[in-house]
């Protein structure tokens, strides 16, 4: 066919093809993305510049200090990779395991299950201990697995967004420094939203994602490392095996030779460094407040309806709630329902829990008393709609 008839063949049958893009207005209380912030949108838009231009570089360092802020860290590699958090996920396993040596994973839901697919790949010894899901680890626990199994890293989830747990890890570092392992944290739920301090709590990668508790749209990935770990990736006896998530080259475009790389997503950047200004200005202290009373709102208010949470609360997590699905409802439905009629998203159960619970998050712009009200208004008026008779 030539390029003529397929161009006629597209404006025949297509047309919808042919108008400009259209996306409906959400409220997004799922477990991610949540909805971006308006100035971030507003930066996000604005004209993209040269990756290498003075300009470009200047900004790279203002969201390099302000990640330091967000991270609570002194981190000299503390950055945001081009990539969703699975990226930075995935970095933190490439760079920091080579073949044959042990990874002890705790593993209590879903993304526990992703960072033990990850280190197989890249042939370590993977060992895992397992909660089930919707509980956490105990320090003692954690203690002794490290101390009996002695492994280089020791991963785990901070906040797990599929079961709604957040999992302390006060002391866990202090345990991996006395047996020579390196203290890995996925926090993709939890940056700039949960008390989180790198430094303090002796943390040495974590790694988290820009479309949660940064209010950014999804396509970047904080990252950060300390020098133990930089230590660690120094001394590797091999080459890192994933080129584009290669700590040693990446660190020669956001260290200080700023040299060539890849063509960074710009756009992307300028949205991230107004994310972390806005959480700048509010204060960590006041966002991780705001963040836990509008979470205690929301599960007061489930409660008061007659609904179940599926975490204790001593575990339960304030970005992401697990909300156990009456057994007499059905639960596709209404949430569907909230979707189509009212534009708002909340998520279905994932992995183990998929058609046990919905998932509700509050996290970054979207934690507000308002949302809150919205949302428990519609569980009081819609939910008896959807009775299985």
């Amino acid at each position: 066919m030539t390029e003529a008839k397929l161009i006629s063949s597209l404006n025949e049958e297509n047309l919808s093809l042919l108008s400009k893009t259209y996306v409906p207005s959400r409220l997004l209380l799922g477990p991610g993305p949540s909805n971006a912030h308006p100035e971030v949108l507003k930066a996000l838009s604005l004209n993209p510049i040269g990756h290498l231009d003075e300009a470009y570089i200047s900004l790279m360092s203002d969201v390099q200090k302000l990640l330091r802020y967000t991270w609570q860290c002194s981190n000299r590699m503390t950055l945001p990779m081009s990539g969703t958090g699975s990226a930075a996920m995935e970095a933190s396993i490439a760079n920091f395991i080579e073949k044959g040596e042990r990874i002890l994973i705790a593993k209590k839901g879903y993304f526990g299950n992703r960072l033990v697919d990850m280190s197989s790949r890249y042939k370590a010894q993977v060992s895992v201990i397992e909660k089930s899901w919707g509980q956490a680890f105990s320090f003692e626990e954690i203690k002794y697995e490290i101390e009996t199994k002695k492994p280089s890293i020791f991963a785990i989830v901070h906040a797990e967004t599929s079961t709604g747990v957040l999992q302390p890890l006060d002391g866990i570092g202090e345990i991996c420094r006395k047996n020579n392992c390196l203290f890995l944290v996925d926090a993709v739920t939890s940056l700039g939203a949960l008390e989180l301090l790198i430094d303090e709590w002796k943390i040495d990668i974590a790694y988290s994602c820009s479309q949660k508790g940064l209010s950014c749209p999804p396509g970047l990935s904080p990252f950060t490392m300390n020098k133990r770990a930089e230590e660690k990736l120094v001394s590797r006896k091999t080459k890192v095996p994933n080129w584009y998530l290669d700590l040693s080259l990446l660190n020669q475009y956001w260290g200080s030779d700023r040299v060539y790389h890849h063509t960074a997503p710009v756009n992307m950047n300028f949205a991230m460094r107004e994310g972390l200004r806005l959480i700048a200005n509010e204060g960590l202290e006041n966002i991780w407040n705001r963040h836990i009373t509008n979470a205690n709102k929301l599960w007061d208010g489930l409660e008061n309806l007659g609904m179940e949470l599926h975490v204790s609360k001593d575990f339960r997590l304030p970005t992401l709630t697990t909300v156990k699905i009456p057994p007499a409802i059905d639960g596709d439905a209404f949430r569907n329902h909230l979707l189509r009629k009212y534009g708002i998203e909340i998520g279905n159960g994932l992995g183990e829990l998929s058609g046990k619970v919905w998932r509700i998050g509050l996290m970054g712009f979207n934690s507000s008393e308002d949302n809150v009200n919205r949302l428990l208004n519609l569980f009081d008026t819609e939910l008896g709609k959807f009775t299985v008779f």
